[in-house]
């Protein structure tokens, strides 16, 4: 439903509604929803306007402080394997070249103007994707100016960095059999609301909710839509409510379908309701402690207590939406944030407030559970809900159980070098 039509609605209920409900996504939820998910422009060629048809937007102020460096200022800069970063980077062109809104709602972006002349010279370059990576690193050495991310206080930012990817499960079009546990589109009841809109001071916040008479309330639980008769949507039935659940806590995945074929469950959307964790669940209940509490053995509890697996996942009342998304590229992940496929270690998630969407940044960190350096440049192209902070990072590690593996021990200490055009000036969102 149109904001235009409930706006009557919202100027006398949604203060009680703000007090009621979550304003921001589930902390799981990583790949949030595209600001232009309709569009493919990942799979088509790369198309550099001229400056003067992107217009000028107004600027917004970004919270740290960002100081330039050399490349030589870079820990192992030089020994990064950029053989295979070219795709990255003219993907990375293709969402930066188109004209920004201006939207408040929508997470900061780098400035188009700024990175015209650096895509259109990446244009004329005419690399293939498998381009070398000493050409690669003439490129951007010759294009871009190394700057370190400071905090508000002029301090060099560092903070933890985390793991996500892009699980697998097993499912099917029909219930039958085992496969029992639904993966819903987003119900038609469900109504998103663009705070700023109505109050400017909530610009970028946004609430989950539906009409009840003539009242805006929250959206149903994942309690209440469970046991609901009127069911949202269902895309597929899963295998596994465990696995199943994971993949809502990733905000997406692939589905193998019992005919062989492979689909992408991409994130749609939420019922705002904040996230509750289930192995926080299972520990208060005296079932397992704490540290015990993985995913293998949380589906042990599930197989062991299969009358009790609908109130353990009750535990948690965010639910997350999907749409079915055909898998064109396999190396391509699930479209994040800034509407750009994903590609393994070489895309994360940051705070917009920090570092616009679509940046180039360098990062320095360790493997998951180790003192092995992991440096390398990769791409802002993901936003999360518990990605806040400067230099705060979320790691895309790509698709499958090995990937889930090292997301899954992935907990470092990390900091964080942003790529900017030469001729630019420091680093500019809009």
């Amino acid at each position: 439903m149109s904001l235009s039509r409930t706006q009557s609605l919202l100027s006398l209920s949604l203060l009680a509604f703000l007090a009621a409900c979550s304003t921001v996504t589930p902390d799981v939820e990583q790949a949030g929803a595209p600001e232009q998910p309709a569009q493919d422009i990942a799979l088509q060629p790369l198309s550099v306007p001229p400056l003067a048809a992107l217009p000028e937007t107004p600027p917004r102020a970004l919270e740290g402080k960002f100081v330039p460096v050399g490349w030589g200022a870079l820990p192992g800069w030089q020994a990064d394997d950029l053989s295979l970063v070219w795709k990255a980077f003219i993907n990375n062109c293709k969402g930066l070249m188109r004209p920004v809104s201006g939207s408040l709602a929508l997470p900061a972006r780098a400035a188009p103007r700024a990175w015209q002349p650096v895509c259109a010279a990446a244009q004329q370059a005419g690399f293939s994707d498998d381009a070398g990576s000493a050409q690669v690193r003439s490129f951007l050495e010759a294009h871009l100016q190394p700057w370190r991310l400071a905090d508000a206080a002029g301090k060099p930012a560092k903070n933890t960095v985390t793991g996500y990817y892009e699980p697998l499960i097993r499912a099917s079009r029909k219930r039958t059999g085992p496969y029992q546990w639904p993966l819903h589109a987003p119900p038609a009841d469900l109504l998103t609301v663009d705070l700023g809109s109505v109050y400017p001071e909530l610009a970028g916040k946004r609430v989950r909710g539906k009409l009840q008479g003539n009242r805006v309330v929250p959206y149903d639980t994942r309690a209440q839509i469970s046991s609901s008769d009127k069911q949202p949507p269902v895309i597929v039935w899963a295998d596994d409510p465990v696995e199943a659940f994971f993949l809502q806590i990733q905000g997406s995945g692939r589905a193998q379908l019992d005919d062989g074929s492979m689909i992408r469950l991409a994130y749609a959307d939420h019922n705002g309701r904040p996230y509750a964790s289930i192995g926080k669940w299972l520990a208060e209940k005296g079932e397992m402690t704490l540290a015990q509490t993985s995913m293998q053995n949380i589906k042990a509890w599930a197989q062991r207590n299969p009358g009790r697996v609908q109130e353990m996942l009750n535990a948690n009342p965010a639910m997350v939406f999907f749409r079915e998304e055909q898998i064109v590229d396999p190396e391509l992940g699930p479209k994040g944030a800034y509407s750009i496929p994903l590609i393994g270690e070489r895309s994360v998630a940051i705070d917009t407030r920090f570092v616009p969407l679509g940046t180039p940044v360098y990062l320095a960190t360790q493997y998951p559970a180790s003192s092995q350096p992991l440096r390398r440049l990769v791409f802002a192209q993901d936003t999360g809900a518990a990605i806040k902070g400067a230099a705060r990072t979320d790691f895309y590690w790509g698709f499958g159980d090995e990937a889930g593996a090292k997301a899954g021990r992935m907990k470092q200490q990390g900091e964080m070098w942003v790529l900017w055009p030469k001729q630019a000036g420091a680093p500019a969102a809009r």
